[in-house]
C-alpha cells in the first residue's frame, strides 16, 4: 500500500470556500451572492466556479457589512468557527470600517423609543386630547 500524499487542495471553488469560511450559511446563498456581485476577487467580479487560491484578496458584502479579507487557507468542508476564522485574515481597515458603520447604525436607532406597554385608559385620553403619540 502506498500512503496518500498531502491532501490539501491547491485551489477550491469560490462558493465552497465562502461556505466553509462561514460567510454564508449555505452554498446556494454563497452562489447567489457571487452571482449578484456581492463578492469580488482581486477587484474583479468572478464567476461562482472561479478557483480561490491562498493569497487572493476578497471583498465580501453581507448585509450592511463589508469584509475585505485575504485567503490564508483552503477547505472544502464546513467546520467549527475557530477553524473557519483561520481560513482568512481580515484587514485592520476593514475591521475599523465595519465597527464605525455598526456604531452609526446604533446611533441612528436611538431616536424614537416605542412604549414598553400598551397605554392605559388615562394615557389613551391624553394621547387623543393632545394628538401626540409620544406624550405619555
Amino acid at each position: 500500500m502506498t500512503e496518500a500524499a498531502d491532501t490539501t487542495p491547491v485551489a477550491i471553488r469560490l462558493d465552497v470556500w465562502l461556505w466553509a469560511a462561514r460567510f454564508f450559511r449555505t452554498r446556494s446563498l454563497a452562489k447567489q451572492a457571487v452571482e449578484t456581485g456581492k463578492v469580488e476577487v482581486d477587484g474583479q467580479r468572478p464567476k461562482v466556479s472561479r478557483s480561490v487560491r491562498i493569497g487572493d484578496a476578497l471583498r465580501i458584502v453581507r448585509g450592511d457589512d463589508v469584509f475585505e479579507v485575504s485567503v490564508r487557507g483552503l477547505s472544502d468542508s464546513r467546520g467549527p468557527a475557530a477553524v473557519a476564522q483561520a481560513l482568512y485574515e481580515e484587514s485592520a481597515a476593514s475591521r475599523e470600517a465595519r465597527e464605525l458603520a455598526r456604531k452609526q447604525r446604533m446611533a441612528a436607532r436611538t431616536g424614537y423609543q416605542p412604549p414598553e406597554h400598551k397605554p392605559d385608559k388615562r394615557a389613551r385620553r391624553l394621547i387623543r386630547a393632545l394628538g401626540d403619540i409620544d406624550a405619555l
